[in-house]
């Protein structure tokens, strides 16, 4: 290998290191807000669930929800 092939293979690979540094740091910027906004977005849907959940419990251990159930499941026979 001669002197200029040498200069053109360091410059070269200078150049995909530098190319692939900039693409690294580019995708770890890209994955780490979507990957907040996944979490925001789930964070939120649990909110909601819990509040659905605790309306059920205080439905499900109503004294009178039994009574209505029963009820209920007279006027469909």
């Amino acid at each position: 290998m001669g002197p200029f092939e040498m200069v053109v293979a360091i410059v070269a690979i200078a150049c995909f290191a530098g190319v692939l540094r900039k693409r690294l740091e580019t995708r770890d910027k890209v994955d780490h807000s979507e990957l907040d906004r996944s979490i925001e977005t789930r964070m939120a849907r649990l909110d909601d669930m819990e509040k659905r959940l605790r309306v059920l419990e205080k439905i499900v251990t109503d004294r009178n929800y039994d009574l209505r159930a029963e009820l209920h499941e007279l006027d469909t026979r």
